[in-house]
């Protein structure tokens, strides 16, 4: 019976050391997580579910948040699908809070109308 073979070395890529400050060595790509992500999804749900005032918020924040991470293409991010689906559940929630908006001003025409 052979001993398992040792873990690889704690860092970055061989002949780099750990948290080099030339960024990421050629070939390898950094991974990062964009700081807004998970409230991006969180408002995108809470306004598709909860709150439609909250859904506008979403997708503001949702474009802002892709416009800064396709503006680094040299940076793989973990988070750029969750940041996508807020940003269109805002997009639907916003979509929704427009119709319903306008559904009870017409209706508040129609009363209006009749009395």
């Amino acid at each position: 019976m052979t001993p398992p073979p040792p873990p690889p070395p704690a860092g970055g890529p061989p002949g780099y050391p750990p948290g080099s400050p030339w960024g990421a060595a050629p070939g390898y790509q950094q991974v990062r997580e964009h700081p807004d992500g998970t409230t991006v999804l969180v408002l995108g749900i809470l306004g598709l579910v909860v709150c439609g005032l909250l859904a506008p918020f979403a997708w503001a924040k949702g474009n802002r948040a892709m416009r800064e991470i396709d503006a680094q293409p040299h940076i793989q991010w973990s988070n750029r699908g969750s940041v996508s689906a807020g940003r269109i559940c805002g997009i639907i929630g916003s979509v929704l809070l427009i119709v319903g908006v306008a559904f009870f001003v017409l209706i508040i025409v129609a009363a209006a109308a009749t009395a």
